[in-house]
């Protein structure tokens, strides 16, 4: 499904999202696909589902940056991509990049997550 969410009331979202590599995050800009572990599909799909928008903002494990945003513009679907291999992935979905920028933690460590104990948001 490519159309918004249909549950237009309901919050933002924002989720984390931790690649192993530069690799994954630059085949995401180049195909606005994405693909993430079964144990985060549920979570990500019932917030696209129940809530307006859905953001997803990209950081390579390590890195100490994050490489940037999108907009999660569909839900998981069970088609898997070979572009990552058999690397334990799921569904693929679409992502539209808004951003595309390395930004240091350290600019952002002022932002804390009040659901994950106001720990800061890197």
């Amino acid at each position: 499904s490519k159309s918004p969410s249909p549950r237009q009331n309901t919050p933002v979202r924002y989720f984390i999202m931790k690649s192993s590599n530069l690799q994954n995050i630059e085949i995401s800009q180049q195909k606005g696909i994405w693909s993430t572990t079964p144990s985060n599909e549920r979570k990500l799909n019932g917030a696209f589902w129940e809530s307006s928008l859905v953001y997803l903002i990209f950081s390579v494990q390590g890195s100490g940056h994050f490489q940037g945003f999108a907009r999660m513009a569909s839900s998981i679907g069970r088609e898997k991509s070979q572009d990552w291999g058999s690397a334990g992935f799921g569904g693929v979905f679409k992502v539209e990049w808004i951003r595309k920028e390395s930004i240091p933690f350290q600019i952002t460590h002022h932002l804390l997550n009040p659901w994950n104990e106001n720990k800061k948001v890197q």
